[in-house]
């Protein structure tokens, strides 16, 4: 009889500010933050591509940062398009939809939205 264990090894993450848990933050593993960019780059048409950029290199080397309200307002609208499209996988839109609803909230309460890099503890 095979068992999943409980405890897992700590994975680099992201954990971002205005979150739907308890303290106000959602924490995504940098894999799947890193794995949102081609869906990201397949979804806006090519002459936005331009628009998207900035979003694009957070997500492909996600820091630690304070973003203005205005840049979250614009990266959550990014990240709507990518949630709502429907050839998009769930577990993808989902991501996409929870960093959008995140954004959002920072700019509704007019606020910076907080990128926090958390890494894995060395052995």
């Amino acid at each position: 009889m095979s068992r999943k264990p409980a405890i897992r090894e700590a994975e680099p993450s992201l954990v971002v500010s205005h979150g739907c848990d308890f303290f106000g933050e959602d924490r995504h593993p940098l894999k799947d933050i890193a794995a949102l960019v081609p869906y990201l780059e397949n979804t806006v048409p090519y002459l936005d591509q331009p628009a998207v950029a900035p979003l694009v290199a957070l997500l492909m080397e996600p820091e630690s940062r304070m973003l203005p309200n205005a840049e979250a307002a614009r990266l959550a609208e990014h990240l709507l398009k990518v949630a709502r499209n429907r050839r998009i996988k769930p577990g993808v839109a989902a991501l996409a939809r929870s960093l959008a609803d995140a954004a959002g909230r920072a700019t509704a309460e007019g606020e910076s939205w907080t990128w926090t890099v958390e890494r894995a503890p060395a052995p």
